[in-house]
């Protein structure tokens, strides 16, 4: 006791100190290592369910995220049509979701959920907040078949805002719309809106159709024609609103005999 007090045995302590933790920590890194190498397979089970699990909370978050965004967009058009009805009163409307579509590539139809049921007749004109879309075709009990104005057998009276002209609105197989029988002098300009002009009986009058785009005037034609751009997007049909009110009138019988 006396020699280690004095300090004689400080060296040796050292060295033996020293060699002790060196073998401690050789044994305890290769215990961690053990541990490790044994508990790894449990621990990468243990993270594969949890990342399985995340995956899922990720995936059905999405879905509510998708199903949210819908709600919004069908709210904001709901919100819109009833604008467009509260600033249109002289008609009465029926709102009707849009639940299939015809899939044939020469017709222009979109099938509503709302029939006879619901007092839908056939020839009622089929509107947006937008413009026109068309007009009933078909109705059973429960649904309704439109006819859409793009249709290659659709002819829309209207007029043109600007020129105060008339003339006659066709479809086509590719969807695109056509003034015909354009006077030869009417004024007529790239961006002109194009109106229902309500004769004919087929629609009434004042209902938003598109714009004139491009316009083709040749000497030796009777009359000119020109392309319009609807304004209603025709591919996203969602929600639409039939005028109730409306009855249409079959002038067939009255037209003259070819």
């Amino acid at each position: 006791m006396a020699l280690a007090l004095g300090g004689y045995f400080t060296s040796g302590s050292n060295i033996f100190a020293t060699s002790l933790i060196t073998v401690q920590t050789w044994f305890s890194s290769r215990f961690i290592a053990l541990q490790d190498f044994l508990t790894a397979p449990r621990d990468i089970a243990s993270l594969r369910q949890r990342n399985t699990e995340l995956e899922a909370e990720v995936a059905e978050l999405q879905a509510q995220v998708i199903q949210l965004q819908q709600e919004v967009g069908e709210t904001q058009i709901l919100a819109a049509l009833v604008d467009f009805s509260r600033a249109n009163p002289e008609n009465q409307y029926r709102a009707a979701a849009v639940i299939g579509r015809d899939p044939s590539p020469f017709l222009q139809y979109v099938i509503i959920n709302r029939g006879s049921n619901d007092g839908i007749l056939r020839g009622m004109p089929v509107v947006t907040d937008q413009g026109l879309v068309g007009r009933v075709d078909a109705v059973i009990a429960d649904a309704a078949r439109v006819q859409l104005i793009t249709d290659p057998t659709a002819n829309v009276n209207i007029r043109l805002q600007n020129a105060e002209e008339e003339a006659s609105l066709v479809g086509s197989v590719t969807g695109d719309l056509t003034l015909e029988l354009i006077p030869q002098d009417a004024s007529l300009q790239r961006g002109d809106l194009v109106l229902t002009s309500g004769l004919g009986g087929g629609y009434p009058p004042d209902l938003i159709v598109g714009q004139v785009q491009d316009v083709r005037s040749r000497d030796f034609d009777l009359f000119k024609q020109a392309t319009v751009q609807p304004v209603v997007d025709f591919n996203q049909l969602k929600i639409v609103l039939v005028i109730v009110n409306f009855k249409p009138v079959d002038i067939a019988p009255l037209e003259p005999a070819p």
